[in-house]
């Protein structure tokens, strides 16, 4: 039995050496042979061969250790691999044809020719070339730019001068240059030139001339033919309805209104009502875009042609884009609409006295006239000429029954001369509403509206700010509109974006260039 670990310890810290042990003589060979193994056995298990090094430094046990170490290392190093060159047969090199055929089979850089495979081999029948020939024909592709012209872009991309005019005139004849919008991409393909001092003749330009129009210029002999390329669009508007929810804005962005479409609805909608106030989650917004869309593929959204506000189930607000008299407007469901300006004439009279030095009717001196005088009927109404707040209500020494309203930005308005008074102080107003009619009370020859505007809190001539006019459509003009109003609300949502079928048979090519070069079926 092997001792130990602790009698081993033992054993090495206090001896300098194990004695080998002795077998006595009398035993038969074969016991004794046996009993030596066994006991040498014993022996060999009881010495440490792999110490601590960094223990007992010096020691019979750490020589013993260091012996054990620089064996085993240098076993280890005796087992390195060669590293030296393998030992290959040398093969004699090839020459003639199976030279050209190795050749054929390798990957040459491009210094050496870059030829690859057995049919671009280099054999001694190859004679060098002169000059290095042209190729046939160069396809390529030029953009318009903002502000660049038809005909400079195609004398860059290297049409004769004489051709880019000659294309440029046939182009302007169907359709006009300023139509081409910027970044419009042109296929050009330059022909085969009789020499190299002359430019390539153009043999062919095709592009996108207008949302529904193809233009091609194809080489008909030694002119250029030019061919019109129609596309069927569908004109069908885009209509979106919802129910506004806890944000009309969110509401509509989610049942897929564009961004700038919704903000410019909550414009429309609210020059008529109060967007925070007066829409409720359970009304529903209806939306209709200009929307265009070619058998190609292509779609265009437009602008925002019809807003709608439905409450429970009838109109609360119909707002349509027209143009009238050269100019387009919102108009009401009614034909009543409004031009462009910032604030609502005070009553609908004409001006009878402007802004400034005049002789006072009834003091017989001349002063400072501080406002606008509006002519009317008596009990004729004022209207607030946009948001405010009512700051003055009620007699105001020589201007009789006066109403101020102040409005944002340190603008204010004051009216004079009323024979009735609509509203109180403190109140709200909106822009159009009724605050009073018109009188001839204070220093007046008779009825009239004296109209003041303020900025800063001192007067300020009112033709200084434009007036809001109303416009009305009547007679014809106003059945034209109602009869494109019924049109647009006869169109169901999600129209416009059913699949629209292709007038011809041919596949829709990304690029017009693309589909002209495809190959005839056979």
């Amino acid at each position: 039995m092997f001792k130990s670990i602790d009698n081993i310890d033992m054993q090495v810290q206090g001896t300098a050496a194990v004695a080998a042990p002795s077998l006595p003589s009398s035993l038969p060979e074969t016991m004794v042979t046996k009993e030596k193994i066994a006991e040498w056995r014993e022996y060999l298990a009881e010495i440490d061969w792999v110490p601590d090094l960094g223990m007992d430094i010096g020691s019979p046990a750490w020589f013993r250790g260091l012996v054990t170490l620089v064996a085993l290392s240098g076993f280890a190093i005796s087992c390195l691999p060669d590293f030296g060159p393998i030992a290959g047969h040398r093969a004699d090199a090839l020459s003639g044809y199976r030279a050209d055929q190795a050749r054929s089979q390798m990957i040459a850089p491009l210094a050496y020719g870059s030829d690859t495979g057995i049919r671009m081999a280099a054999t001694d029948a190859v004679r060098p070339l002169a000059e290095s020939p042209e190729r046939p024909s160069i396809e390529l592709v030029a953009t318009l730019g903002r502000g660049d012209s038809l005909r400079r872009v195609l004398q860059r991309a290297g049409v004769a001068s004489n051709e880019a005019a000659q294309a440029n005139d046939l182009i302007s004849g169907a359709v006009s240059l300023g139509d081409i919008k910027p970044g419009t991409k042109i296929d050009v393909i330059l022909g085969r030139r009789p020499a190299k001092n002359q430019a390539r003749p153009l043999d062919q330009l095709a592009f996108r001339a207008r949302f529904d129009l193809n233009l091609e210029i194809l080489r008909d002999g030694d002119r250029l033919k030019l061919n019109r390329k129609p596309i069927r669009v569908d004109d069908t508007p885009l209509r979106i309805k919802g129910t506004v929810g806890s944000s009309l804005y969110r509401s509509a962005r989610a049942a897929g209104a564009p961004s700038d479409a919704v903000q410019k609805y909550l414009q429309v909608i609210g020059s008529k009502m109060s967007v925070s106030r007066d829409i409720r989650s359970t009304d529903e917004f209806d939306i209709i875009l200009s929307y265009r869309r070619a058998e190609t593929g292509e779609v265009e959204v437009g602008d925002l042609i019809y807003a709608g506000l439905d409450r429970g189930g009838k109109p609360a607000a119909q707002m349509l884009k027209w143009q009238s008299g050269g100019r387009t407007n919102w108009f009401e469901a009614s034909g009543v609409g409004q031009s462009n300006g910032e604030l609502a004439r005070p009553t609908n009279g004409r001006i009878t006295s402007s802004y400034g030095m005049r002789r006072h009717p009834i003091l017989r001196y001349k002063r400072m006239h501080s406002g606008m005088d509006f002519g009317g009927g008596y009990g004729a109404p004022i209207y607030a000429v946009t948001d405010g707040t009512v700051v003055h209500a009620g007699r105001k020494g020589g201007f009789g029954n006066y109403v101020r309203l102040q409005h944002g930005g340190g603008l204010a308005s004051g009216y004079g001369h009323m024979s009735r008074i609509a509203v109180s102080n403190g109140r709200r107003v909106r822009k159009g509403q009724i605050i009073g009619y018109i009188g001839s009370t204070g220093l007046s020859t008779g009825p009239h509206l004296h109209y003041e505007l303020y900025r800063g809190g001192r007067t300020i001539n009112p033709r200084s700010v434009k007036f809001v006019e109303r416009a009305q459509l009547g007679g014809r003009e106003l059945r034209n509109f109602k009869g494109q109003l019924q049109k647009l609300q006869r169109v169901e949502p999600g129209a416009a974006l059913t699949t629209l079928k292709s007038a011809s048979a041919q596949a829709e090519p990304e690029r017009e260039i693309n589909r002209l070069n495809k190959p005839l079926a056979s």
